[in-house]
């Protein structure tokens, strides 16, 4: 009951004291798994941004020099008559006499889109391949593959940052480019070869007046190393991505994994445990889930070990009273051979019934006892009338008594509602109304009454005119098989276990149950009273 009891509080604490969204935790494993992507999404961005200002520059400088280009062969190397054309022979001097960067390669096209002067022809260059020193790995070995993979795959994430302006330029061919010259326009981009390799290229149409006779085209080859350039400007932000992910997953093997691990561990350890205690680990310094989480099994350990100490002693409890009458009824027994008159054994066969129907009794309390928490977590809670349930159970007393005392019940409630189970409630009543009874005599009075605590909780009281209560035994009354009966009840008629019963149903209803003595003005004892607070549940 008890483990019940801390594992529903616990669970109702784990689930209101803050949301997911808004806990310490939450923002935790959200600030370190977005701050790596958010320094790497940064870096591209910024990366990115500085190569389309490099290529838009570039771009730029080789439509301005290819202009000027077109504008001196339409001087020097394009006659009008008797129709528009470039001459070859001049188009290939003056291309040979211009100075070009050893980067940038300039070829000149007739309108027939033939080639008629290649800058590296003309300058005789030719393509320098640099090959590794001996025992380092060739192209086309597992680096060159793994180098190839690594600039796939950022083009690939680059390619999200490209206009579609840019995507159909990578895409065009260079007679396509060559055509769109020829028609007049100039066209410029950064264009895919078809070893795939990018090169930045401008053509611009050569026109004397009006009509086209050539075309000039321009690509610059060092696009690679700008974007060489550009991934090395990135390894620090990937660098840093890559630190701010291993103190990510170290802040979250810190936070989460070894405290979990913890107590992983140390249930474990729990159930392996022969009947010694052991301790799970404290995490009350953290405000957090885990914290919270750490707590709850702490108590639930406790509540379980003490479940299980009560269940050991509810055990030696219930042997220890039923063997009292069996050791009556087998003393009875023996004895009931010997007797010698009719009387003796009249005596000892009512002492032997006294004894079974103290033990059936026994019994069924205790069954009643031993069932009462899976009934309690089966039953559904919902909202009680206490007043209507007073009312019910006084009702059905005065129905069935005889010569009993009188009750009266006060209240000036219309309603009285607590969260809970109306039958263990009214067995709460029932008992106190039972025990009142017991001590009360027959012209007697007991009186109950329900009204509001100043604590704003629901306070049931019942009073007799019995005895009272030893003020020693205030608490002791409310252990099981606890029992003290007044001078001439029947012996074994009570199993001890009414008030334990009803001290745990009020517990599991989160109130509380006490007795103490009633006294005159003189400071005598004139009763007994037994005072029951429950929560009050909000008016529906």
């Amino acid at each position: 009951m008890v483990l019940d009891t801390v594992t529903r509080r616990a669970s109702r604490t784990i689930r209101s004291v803050r949301g997911v969204s808004f806990s310490r935790l939450a923002w935790i494993i959200l600030t370190a798994n977005g701050l790596a992507l958010l320094v790497l999404i940064v870096g591209m961005l910024a990366v990115s941004e500085t190569r389309r200002g490099l290529v838009n520059a570039k771009i730029e400088a080789l439509r301005v020099e290819g202009e000027l280009i077109a504008n001196v062969m339409a001087e020097g190397a394009a006659e009008s008559d008797p129709s528009p054309r470039l001459l070859d022979g001049d188009a290939r001097l003056i291309l040979r006499d211009l100075y070009l960067p050893e980067e940038v390669r300039a070829r000149i096209y007739n309108k027939a889109a033939q080639l008629v002067a290649d800058s590296h022809l003309l300058a005789d260059r030719f393509d320098v391949t640099e090959l590794p020193p001996p025992g380092e790995m060739l192209p086309g070995d597992f680096a060159e593959d793994a180098r190839s993979l690594l600039s796939r795959l950022m083009d690939g994430f680059g390619g999200w940052f490209r206009t579609e302006e840019e995507r159909a330029a990578l895409d065009r061919t260079l007679e396509e480019e060559i055509a769109g010259a020829i028609g007049g326009e100039t066209i410029a981009g950064v264009r895919r070869q078809p070893d795939g390799s990018r090169v930045v290229s401008v053509s611009v149409p050569i026109q004397p007046v009006r009509a086209v006779v050539g075309v000039v085209t321009l690509e610059s080859f060092d696009l690679d190393e700008i974007i060489a350039d550009e991934r090395r400007a990135l390894f620090p932000f990937i660098l840093i991505a890559a630190l701010v992910s291993i103190l990510t997953s170290l802040t979250l093997t810190v936070f989460i994994a070894r405290p979990i691990r913890r107590l992983a561990k140390a249930a474990r350890r729990v159930r392996m445990a022969k009947g010694r205690r052991v301790e799970m680990p404290s995490l009350a310094g953290r405000r957090d889930e885990i914290g919270e989480l750490g707590e709850a099994m702490r108590e639930m350990t406790a509540a379980l070990y003490d479940r299980m100490d009560a269940i050991e002693q509810f055990a030696a409890d219930v042997a220890h009273e039923l063997k009292n009458p069996l050791t009556s009824i087998r003393s009875a027994a023996e004895i009931l051979p010997r007797a010698q008159t009719d009387e003796q054994r009249e005596r000892l066969l009512r002492v032997i019934a006294s004894d079974v129907r103290r033990m059936d009794r026994l019994i069924t309390d205790i069954s009643r006892a031993s069932r009462l928490d899976a009934e309690l977590s089966r039953e559904d809670v919902g909202q009680v009338d206490l007043v209507q349930l007073m009312r019910d159970t006084v009702s059905a007393y005065e129905a069935s008594r005889s010569d009993e005392p009188e009750l009266i019940f006060k209240t000036s409630l219309e309603r009285a509602l607590v969260e809970g189970r109306a039958a263990p409630l009214g067995q709460v009543i029932r008992n106190l109304i039972d025990n009142a009874i017991t001590f009360s005599p027959e012209d007697g009075t007991i009186r109950i009454a329900l009204s509001v605590s100043e604590t704003g909780q629901l306070k049931l009281t019942i009073d007799d005119d019995g005895p009272g209560i030893p003020p020693d035994n205030l608490e002791t009354i409310f252990k099981r098989f606890y029992t003290e009966r007044p001078a001439g009840a029947e012996f074994g008629s009570h199993s001890g276990l009414g008030l334990a019963i009803s001290r745990q149903i009020v517990d599991v209803h989160g109130g509380d149950i006490r007795a103490e003595n009633r006294c005159d003005t003189d400071g005598r004892v004139t009763g007994a009273r037994f005072i029951v607070t429950l929560p009050r549940a909000a008016q529906i």
